[in-house]
């Protein structure tokens, strides 16, 4: 079944590649949606699939980038189908 996930990361998230390994490993998994820095510090995804993978890309990305992560905020919806593919934002 397809979600919606939506997830906010806190610690030393930015600067250090966080998003380009969220993409990389979303784009390798098939997952649409994006991945941005917020100007307090976190990082926050928005991501669509289905929920099995999007629990597997969570793994991933903390086996990655776990020891840069202090704390993880999720929440999970009914997807929309906006998203074509994954992307980097820079807004």
């Amino acid at each position: 079944m397809k979600r919606r996930l939506h997830v906010f990361y806190s610690g030393m998230v930015q600067g250090v590649g966080f998003r380009y390994t969220a993409e990389d490993i979303a784009l390798g998994m098939g997952i649409a949606g994006w991945v941005r820095n917020l100007r307090d510090g976190k990082v926050e995804i928005l991501a669509e699939a289905e929920e099995k993978i999007l629990k597997n890309f969570l793994s991933k990305l903390n086996g990655e980038m776990g020891r840069c992560i202090r704390e993880t905020d999720v929440d999970w919806s009914e997807p929309t189908g906006e998203f074509s593919g994954f992307e980097i934002r820079f807004d």
